[in-house]
């Protein structure tokens, strides 16, 4: 994940997949092949832009795509690369997603899991679609995600989650507050993680994020003005399109994909 203003994952890029243990990144990797496929493109070189811990990039690895990964967060980096020791191909990039360089371009990008929520400012925005456009082959395809105004409002709001897991043999108590903003469209996060340890005792690790809801209308005039065109709208990795707006705002998960004409 990349975040603005120092809105990164640290100690908790431990327990991250614990977190976010729902996540099916096989369902999310047959939707994007779905998307390459409904733009008659088989991509060779894909950049997972913020690909957090490596779970989705080492998912498209698997069905031979040539992969990078890049992601803001050194911690969330090193347990991806923890994860893909039998995968040496894969290049693990730690670049900001608002800012990041590449080596040459590629086929195309994937960013997903709503890290495009996590960008506060709006130029930022427009920087990181401007760099992907930048970095893509002529005819490359952008995927991406946002969690959707029904999201931020009805299932984040001002709710608490309580998550209780065993993970490598240690309890893991997890207490998540939700508060969001309606006026300013961001809700922050206040995690406090507690992990038992061998004494008996338990360790409490704090880390507070902050996510932005960013309209459709906004979104699909940064995508156009950074110069992609044939813009599909999805709804929660499903591929069947969604041309009014109040349906897409009702889904969870907003899904875009566009190309580099």
């Amino acid at each position: 994940m990349n975040r603005d203003n120092n809105n990164q994952f640290g100690i908790l890029a431990k327990y991250y997949d614990i977190f976010n243990c729902s996540a099916n990144y096989k369902k999310v990797a047959d939707y994007i092949e779905k998307v390459f496929a409904a733009y008659n493109k088989k991509p060779g070189l894909v950049l997972d832009l913020a690909c957090g811990t490596g779970n989705l990039t080492l998912e498209l690895a698997k069905r031979g795509y040539d992969m990078t990964g890049l992601d803001l967060s050194p911690e969330m980096l090193s347990e991806a690369v923890q994860k893909s020791r039998a995968n040496n191909n894969i290049l693990w990039v730690n670049q900001d997603m608002c800012n990041f360089e590449l080596y040459g371009t590629v086929d195309a990008i994937v960013c997903c899991f709503d890290s495009v929520n996590y960008i506060l400012e709006s130029e930022n925005v427009k920087k990181c679609f401007a760099l992907v456009y930048n970095y893509l082959n002529p005819g490359g395809i952008f995927v991406f995600d946002v969690n959707s105004k029904y999201k931020f409002e009805s299932v984040y709001a001002n709710n608490n989650f309580i998550i209780e897991k065993k993970y490598r043999g240690r309890e893991v108590f997890c207490a998540w507050r939700n508060y969001y903003n309606k006026r300013n469209r961001t809700c922050d996060f206040d995690i406090d993680l507690f992990v038992s340890q061998p004494d008996g005792n338990y360790a409490r690790y704090s880390e507070t994020q902050r996510e932005k809801y960013h309209s459709v209308g906004f979104l699909e005039k940064v995508l156009s003005d950074a110069g992609f065109a044939d813009v599909k709208i999805f709804c929660d990795f499903e591929c069947e399109e969604y041309k009014e707006s109040g349906e897409r705002e009702n889904c969870g998960r907003v899904c875009f994909a566009a190309a580099k004409i």
